[in-house]
């Protein structure tokens, strides 16, 4: 398979359609549509140690969730970090693909399998005005408090730590899942019923108001909450394309 057809494959199986408008995705760097693709690296993250990673260990494809290239780029030299990833990528033959938001809102993406790490299956989906249904409604088989099922997430996604924001000894019943930056969504959650809303990072004011409210938020970390799909997504390329396919961990903080 080359490195066109298998963007054009991942392309249907995650549509562009479902990208909220301010998203930037899809080719970010690629020095040759027709090469062959042997050994893909899937990452959350294309940074700097991402493609070094990929560089020592002949890698000819990187796929990530967050975008390469994201707010927009004006130069490509070595002075400045996204154009040093630019060149690293294009010196070493490698071909840089994301998938960012219609990786969080498509069926069997980012949140469905932040949910499936959990072991639980969603049965509802919310969202917001400007962007497409990005979150997942879980009814749990049955009640726990707030402060049992933060724990339940910690060690399911091994955190190092949660934040919990509201009452932990609240009955929790309906559960809303949201990976990576989710406080635009913890009011659509809240209006979809939910007890207790799930994300990466919440924002401590927006987290404190919906405690108010009477919702619960947990914060277990943008990457944690996000990683899981990389394992999916590993698995669906290494079928497709029967190439090398490796997860690599592009965690970029320490909790200490």
């Amino acid at each position: 398979m080359t490195v066109g057809e298998l963007y054009t494959w991942l392309d249907r199986k995650i549509p562009g359609d479902l990208s909220c408008g301010w998203d930037n995705d899809g080719i970010m760097v690629c020095p040759d549509l027709n090469g062959e693709v042997k050994k893909v690296l899937v990452a959350l993250d294309a940074t700097a140690e991402t493609l070094a990673y990929a560089v020592q260990n002949g890698f000819d494809t990187v796929v990530t969730h967050h975008p390469m290239l994201f707010r927009g780029l004006k130069s490509v030299s070595e002075k400045s970090l996204h154009g040093r990833h630019v060149l690293t990528a294009l010196k070493n033959g490698i071909t840089v693909l994301s998938f960012h938001t219609r990786l969080d809102a498509v069926e069997g993406g980012v949140n469905d399998a932040l949910c499936g790490a959990l072991g639980y299956t969603p049965d509802g989906m919310f969202g917001d005005d400007e962007a497409p249904a990005l979150g997942r409604l879980v009814t749990l088989p049955e009640e726990m408090t707030a402060g049992e099922l933060a724990m339940q997430i910690k060690t399911a996604l091994g955190c190092p730590s949660v934040r919990l924001n509201g009452d932990p000894e609240k009955m929790v019943r309906r559960l809303a899942v949201c990976g990576g930056d989710g406080k635009d969504f913890i009011y659509p959650a809240l209006c979809a019923g939910a007890d207790l809303f799930l994300t990466g990072d919440a924002g401590y004011n927006m987290a404190g108001e919906a405690a108010e409210e009477g919702i619960v938020t947990v914060e277990a970390g943008h990457y944690h909450t996000e990683a899981p799909v990389c394992g999916v997504l590993a698995a669906e390329i290494r079928a497709v394309t029967g190439a090398e396919v490796e997860v690599y961990d592009s965690c970029t903080y320490t909790v200490l």
